[in-house]
C-alpha cells in the first residue's frame, strides 16, 4: 500500500505530552481518540505524501495494483520502464501479456498481476473512454481493484474522500481502540464518521506511515510513540521526548 516518507513518528522536539498541541486528558471515546490522533500525526508528519511515483490517476491505479504484496520502493523501481512502454490504457489494454510479466516479475505475483492489469486497462478504453473514474462503484468494477486501492486513487490522485485500510491502518486502529472489527471495508466505515471527508485520505497516510516507523507489527516502539499518553495498548505510563518527524 502507498505511505510516505519520514525519519520516525515522534513529538516535536524537547516536547512532553502536556506542552504539544493536542497534549489534553486523554479521550474516553473512540471518535475523541481518532481526533486527537489526527491532530498529533498531522502535526508529526505534515508533508505526507504517497511514496507511489505517479504522474495521474491512471499511473497511480496501475502502480497500487502492483503494490499488492510488494514494498512501494520496488513498484517505483518497474513503474519507469512499464510506462515508458505502456504509456496508457489503450496501449497496456493490447500489451503482449509475456512482455509485462517480465517488466513486473520483481513484484511478485507478476502473473496475476498482468492479468489484471489487462483488464483492467481494457476496460478502462471499453468503459470509461481511456479515463480512469474517480467514484467508488466504478472503479471497484475494475480488475484489480477493491475498496482500498479504489480509496487510494480517489484520495490521492483525486482529492476525493477516501480512507484506504491496509494492514498499518488495521493494526493502529484496533491497538488504539477506534474499533474492534477485523474486515477492512466494516473498519473503514466505521473509521468513516470519526474524521472530517476532507482528513481521510491523510489520516490513513499518516497511520500508514506511524505503522512502518514505531507502532510497527512486533515489539511497537511506545517510548518513541507521540500518541502513547492516550494510546490504551501504549507499554509505557508516560511517552519518551523524542524529535519531530522530518517528511
Amino acid at each position: 500500500m502507498s505511505a510516505m516518507s519520514a525519519t520516525a513518528g515522534r513529538l516535536p522536539s524537547g516536547a512532553v505530552a502536556g506542552s504539544v498541541p493536542g497534549a489534553r486528558s486523554r479521550p474516553r471515546s473512540p471518535g475523541g481518540r481518532a481526533r486527537l490522533a489526527l491532530e498529533r500525526l498531522t502535526g508529526i508528519y505534515p508533508d505526507a505524501v504517497c511514496e507511489l511515483d505517479h504522474r495521474g490517476p491512471f499511473e497511480l491505479l496501475v502502480a497500487t495494483i502492483l503494490s499488492a504484496q510488494c514494498t512501494d520502493a520496488r513498484v517505483n523501481m518497474v513503474t519507469p520502464e512499464l510506462f515508458r512502454r505502456w504509456p496508457t490504457p489503450d496501449a497496456l489494454s493490447v500489451a503482449n501479456p509475456e512482455e509485462v510479466q517480465e517488466v513486473i516479475r520483481s513484484t511478485g505475483f507478476f502473473a496475476s498481476k498482468t492479468r489484471s492489469l489487462l483488464a483492467m486497462a481494457s476496460r478502462l478504453v471499453e468503459v470509461y473512454g481511456g479515463e480512469v473514474p474517480s467514484g467508488m462503484a466504478d472503479l471497484t468494477t475494475l480488475a484489480g481493484v477493491g475498496r482500498k486501492t479504489a480509496n487510494v486513487v480517489r484520495s490521492v490522485a483525486f482529492g476525493l474522500p477516501g480512507l484506504p485500510v491496509d494492514t498499518h491502518v488495521l493494526r493502529l486502529s484496533k491497538r488504539l481502540g477506534l474499533t474492534t472489527e477485523d474486515d477492512p471495508t466494516k473498519v473503514e466505515l466505521e473509521l468513516n464518521p470519526m474524521v472530517p471527508a476532507s482528513e481521510r485520505g491523510g489520516f490513513s497516510l499518516r497511520l500508514i506511515l506511524h505503522g512502518r516507523r514505531v507502532c510497527v507489527a512486533r515489539s511497537p516502539r511506545c517510548r518513541e510513540c507521540g500518541l502513547a499518553d492516550f494510546c490504551p495498548s501504549s507499554t509505557v505510563e508516560r511517552p519518551f521526548r523524542p524529535t519531530r518527524s522530518r517528511v
